[in-house]
């Protein structure tokens, strides 16, 4: 659609066989893509007719990122809240990687809050490292901050707080992750 008008690209209608030819399936996997309302179909008759705009909406939808940073990436929004509950360290350190990432590509303040665990800074900063962050980089250009806990549930506001007030006078946002 341009200018809310219908283009003719837009209703451009074509069969079940012609789809089947450019998505590279065969024609019986359209036809039930259509009865199963995955793919929004019309049937003329005894044919399915599917719109070509509705076709290429569907071929979006079935893109799938490759990696945890291309599926945070797809999904993450700013300002937005994200919980996530890890089964082990490790999952752990690739999910703060990859949330950092999103965060360093759209030009955050990185904020890790550590403590009560038994790595130090350094290995922690390698972890990152390993599942893809520039950790050491971002530190030195003074957008990766690594903030240590005594005790995880005390202050954490407040330290939260000093930080996004200083990042909202250089109109940075703030992407904080929690141990």
């Amino acid at each position: 659609m341009q200018n809310g008008k219908r283009t003719g690209r837009d209703i451009e209608l074509l069969g079940a066989g012609e789809v089947a030819g450019l998505v590279g399936v065969k024609e019986s996997t359209v036809w039930r893509w259509c009865r199963e309302g995955r793919l929004p179909c019309l049937k003329v008759g005894k044919h399915w007719r599917i719109r070509r705009g509705v076709l290429e909406d569907f071929l979006k939808e079935g893109e799938r990122p490759t990696t945890l940073f291309r599926r945070m990436e797809s999904f993450l929004r700013v300002p937005d809240n994200v919980l996530a509950i890890a089964a082990d360290e490790d999952v752990l350190r690739r999910l703060d990687a990859a949330f950092f990432r999103v965060g360093e590509a759209r030009d955050g303040l990185l904020v890790k809050f550590y403590g009560g665990e038994s790595v130090s800074e350094e290995e922690l900063r390698a972890t990152l490292e390993g599942n893809g962050l520039e950790a050491g980089r971002l530190q030195r250009e003074g957008r990766l901050l690594m903030r240590t806990e005594g005790d995880p549930l005390e202050g954490r506001g407040e330290r939260l707080g000093r930080i996004l007030e200083e990042a909202s006078s250089e109109g940075r946002t703030v992407w904080a992750s929690f141990d």
